[in-house]
This record gives C-alpha cells, structure tokens and sequence, in this order.
C-alpha cells in the first residue's frame, strides 16, 4: 500500500520532475505547482495535476507559502515534498504544512531552524563536540567588526550569510579594504535570497577539497551515512562537477568523517534526508561546514554508487517507516560523477545565458544518467536557476567514469543558449582533473574558457575580413558512399548580436563613442550602483551590480576615465547591450 495517496511538489524543473518519478513508483498521485514564466515547462506536463500559484517572481509564486498550501488543500495532497531551493529549508514553510494538517517530507522544522542559522549551528556542533572551523559564532553588525576578525583570524576571511547556501551570501575578503563591499554584498544576498542578512566570519582555508557527508536518519533513532561526496570544482563559490568516492579520502578517513556526520545529525535530532558539508585541508583536518537540511542537487551520484533511491528514503521516512538498511549494509560500488550543465557562458565570465533551446538531444548508454527539465522548445527563464540538466555517469572506477563523462557530454546536444557543456569537456579532459587535483585556479581560466569555446557544439563565429564575420555550420555530406562532415562558411547576417549592434549605435553618437561605453553583457535587475555622474574611476572598478538568474554580476569599468550619462539606479531592469554609463578617458 502507498505510504500517501498523493504529494504536491513544491518546485520546478529538473528535481520536481526526479520526485515524481519516485512518487510514481510508490503508487503515489503527483501534483506540481507553477509561475505564470513556467506555464509550458516539463515538469507541469509530468505530474497527474498542476496548480498556477502566481507571476515569474519567485517571492510571487514558488516561495508564496499561502498559495501552495491553498493548491494542497484543492488537490487533496496529503503531504508536501519542497525539492532544494525556494521553501526547502524554510522552518516556518515546514511548520505551515504540518498545521494544514500535511505531512512535511523533510526534517523537523526544530532541526531546520537549528541547522539553517549557520551561526548558531556552528555554536551547536561546537558545543556536540564536532570540529568547526575557526570564526565567529555570534553575527556580525557592521564591517569594522570584519576587519577586526582579520585581524585576529588572519586574512583571507569567508563572510557568510547566517541562513546562506549553495554559494548565496558568501564574499572572499583579501585585506580590510574589500570588507565594507564585501559585507554590504553578503547581507544584501542573504536578504534577498533568505530573508536574513546577518552574516559571520570564517578564517578562509587555502585550497582546501570540498568533501561532504550524506546521512539518513529516521523517527525511530536510526541513523547512518553513505559515504562521502568530492564537490571541491566549484565557481563563485557553487558547484560544478560532484564525484562519490572522494579521490583524496581512504577507508579510515570515510569512517572518521561518517561518525563526525552522524553525530552531527544526532545533535539536532534529524530525520529524513540531509548532508554535513565539510571542508578536507591538505594536511587531512576535516571541520564542519554547514548542514543542508534537504535533498541535494548532487545526490544522484551517491544513488549510482549505493543502488539507494534517496527521494523513496525520504518519503518513507516520511510515513513513519524505519530506515531500509543499516550502517553495515552500506556498500560503495564503483565511482560516480555529476556535471552541472548551466546556462552560463564560461568564455564571458559564467555569465548566465537564459533563452529558448532549439534543439536538444540527450545521451545515453551504459552507465549514463539524465535528470532534466528541458527539452527542444523550452524557455530557460531569467528569473530561476540557470540549471538546465545533471548529467551523471556511473563506472567501475574514477578513470573508467571520467572516460564515460566525455563520451556522454560529446553526445549531449543542447542548442540555441550557451551551456556548460564545452566548459565541462574541457574540465574533464584537463590534467588536473585526471589526476585528481583540486584544479585550484584552473576553473576560471582563460586557458579552460578558450577550450571550452573550441569544444562546444554551439555554432562557432570565425574571425574574417573587413566585411563582417562569418558563421561555421556542420553539414553532412555524402561521397562514394561514405559520409563526412564538413564546415560551410556563410556570410552572418548584419546585426545579428545585441551587443554589437547596441556598441555601433553608440559608436554613431548615440551615447558617445563606442569605446566609451559600458554596457550589460546580461539581462537582469540592478542591485546597486557603485558610482556617481563625474566621478573619477579605474580599470575594473564596480559601476553596478546585476543580478541575473540568482547570482549577482559586477559590471566595471573597462579603463580609467571619468563617468558620465550614468543611466540606471537600483531596482530597474537592464536588457543585453545596454548603456549603463560612458567612461570618458581624461584628457581624451
């Protein structure tokens, strides 16, 4: 017998789609909820009912507790999975569906509020006895007290927000001069993102692996972990590439990181599904990093190397039920990697690439995962997450599954936006991937942007003659019968980019000259504006801060000069190409 008779699914894209797939296999009715931006995305067409609960804001729609519940109650749902992201680790959210008389398919909303304020779980954990790295405990009120930290802590500090998450709130401070923008910038991001801006300081580890701990626990005292993820590439503080078993950790240290992640979670009494972050130094110390009291975007590869079903964990452990295996029966089979595929532009700074995909293609064969939410037609809003696709490979070892990873990603074919998915052929055939470095520094490099550009699969522009570029287009031509592939050079046709043309309007006088002008390479919202009219600046100065698809993106100055025609002030929106302001050299 099914342990609900239906779940309401408060979340979009990929992970609503992954959850419905495992409600179905319990017999359990999928309800799904929706923006008006997500009318025709996927994961409406794949539960049994969808509800619309508002516009494209997030604060409008997705994080509208009131309308979710209100759409529960209409459904009949009789419980309430959030996915990650928007409500999954808002206590009050959790509390809200259980006095609607709902069952929460999570932790305890006590351990959600005790995990969720980092502060405080450090103090907890530090008070359990788990190791935590050196910082404050208490937050923060105001940037003389980060440099204050320095100071004491030595430089670099990572300030965090309180209730800060997958890279949202954090700011890496070289020297005191960067902690007033640092610290206005985390509290702005965990304000906007969390609805707290208190923000704390931790003595920043010097290329340290990112090694985290997934745990179950029941309502029956049960509690176990499955070993251990390597989430170590990462850009602007979020993940990338995620890989089980972690190169860099033996048997002794598994065990050891385990039982710190095991008594963590007993301290806050878990259940459900949950995960110790960590970080892993050099010289072997593990410390405590934050826990993420929900599913991770990440867990599919601990599936591939357990056989376990995470999300089936979750709901039965929602039902009441103990845990289906013990500590002893936890078994590591193979070795399994996951590649985020973003709607990022590696070769312009990750900058995000929303739009609609025209065509789209997945891979498959042994060993290959896809969990997406895509497919040819689909919008990739502005508004959400730039997550596209995880794709996850599964081998017998880190080489067989690296190999496995490049032939799935040659094969994956998404076109018409920009992904990740050169920037990640590109990774995994570097020799700091291969030989399980951290790739410290290589992330973001030029070297790794250029090859990612040559990799991928996206019509590529070719330098020409004075007369404009040229596009290169694959075709398949058949001789004697064989067929090949050969490159064909068309004329691109004029004012094809946004950008350019936006540049050349301004070269004709528009707002000055072409060379002058600073312009937004994305779509997006101004968060704050850093410059006034006639103020002097330098070369890579911050003139504004956009946030698009959930990250902030500081626009600077492209060289030393004098602002003018400042055009946009906080809260307006911002289109490709535009003009924010001219920089006009001295003397010019």
């Amino acid at each position: 017998m099914a342990p609900f008779s239906k779940v309401l699914v408060a979340n979009r894209g990929e992970i609503a789609i992954r959850i419905f797939r495992t409600l179905r296999e319990l017999g359990i009715g999928t309800v799904a909820v929706y923006s008006e931006v997500d009318r025709a995305s996927l994961h409406v067409a794949a539960a049994d009912e969808a509800y619309l609960v508002g516009p494209g804001p997030p604060a409008e729609s997705y994080l509208n507790q009131e309308r979710i519940l209100e759409v529960a109650g209409r459904a009949g749902a009789e419980a309430v999975h959030p996915g990650y992201g928007f409500l999954a680790e808002n206590s009050a959210f959790a509390r809200a569906v259980a006095r609607a008389g709902l069952v929460w398919i999570g932790p305890p909303a006590d351990a959600i509020e005790a995990m969720g304020s980092k502060t405080a779980a450090r103090e907890q954990m530090r008070a359990a006895g788990v190791p935590i790295v050196p910082g404050t405990t208490e937050a923060l009120t105001s940037f003389e007290e980060v440099v204050a930290a320095g100071e004491a802590l030595g430089w670099p500090l990572a300030i965090k927000a309180s209730a800060g998450g997958g890279g949202k709130g954090l700011k890496v401070v070289q020297g005191p001069e960067e902690a007033e923008r640092a610290f206005d910038s985390a509290r702005r991001e965990g304000e906007a993102y969390f609805a707290d801006p208190s923000v704390y300081v931790e003595r920043y580890l010097d290329d340290p692996r990112h090694v985290e701990v997934q745990v179950l626990a029941d309502a029956h005292g049960n509690v176990i972990h499955l070993g251990e993820r390597d989430c170590t590439i990462q850009r602007r503080h979020q993940k990338l590439v995620e890989e089980t078993p972690s190169p860099a950790v033996d048997q002794p240290l598994r065990e050891r990181i385990g039982a710190i992640a095991v008594e963590a979670a007993r301290a806050v009494r878990y259940r459900s599904a949950g995960t110790i972050e960590g970080l892993l130094t050099r010289e072997g110390e593990y410390f405590f990093l934050e826990m993420n009291t929900r599913i991770q975007v990440e867990h599919t590869v601990t599936e591939l190397a357990t056989g376990l079903d995470l999300v089936r964990e979750q709901v039965l452990i929602a039902a009441g039920e103990p845990l289906s295996l013990s500590q002893d029966d936890v078994r590591l089979t193979g070795h399994a990697i996951e590649c985020r595929i973003n709607a990022e532009d590696p070769s312009n700074g990750f900058l995000p690439s929303p739009g609609r995909i025209t065509s789209y293609r997945e891979p498959a064969g042994p060993g290959v995962r896809v969990d997406s939410g895509v497919a040819a037609g689909s919008d990739v809003p502005a508004l959400y997450d730039p997550l596209v696709a995880k794709l996850i490979v599964h081998g017998v070892d880190r080489e067989h599954a690296r190999r496995r990873m490049l032939r799935a990603l040659d094969e994956f074919e998404i076109g018409g936006i920009t992904t990740l998915l050169g920037f990640h052929r590109a990774l995994l055939a570097h020799d700091c991937f291969a030989t399980a470095k951290t790739c410290h520094g290589v992330v973001e490099s030029e070297e790794l942007a250029d090859q990612a550009k040559q990799l991928s699969h996206e019509t590529t522009k070719i330098p020409a003659a004075s007369d404009g570029t040229v596009r290169a287009r694959l075709h398949a031509v058949e001789l004697d019968g064989r067929r090949f592939e050969v490159k064909a050079l068309v004329p691109e046709p004029p004012y094809t980019d946004l950008a350019r043309r936006r540049r050349e309007r301004t070269a004709a006088g528009e707002h000055g000259a072409a060379k002058d002008a600073v312009v937004t390479p994305m779509q997006g919202t101004v968060l704050t504006v850093e410059v006034s009219e006639g103020e002097e600046v330098h070369a890579g100065q911050v003139i504004c801060v956009v946030e698009a698809m959930k990250m902030e993106n500081e626009i600077t100055a492209h060289r030393e000069g004098t602002v003018s025609e400042l055009s946009v002030e906080p809260g307006q929106p911002v289109k490709t190409g535009q003009v924010v302001c001219v920089v006009t050299q001295n003397g010019a």
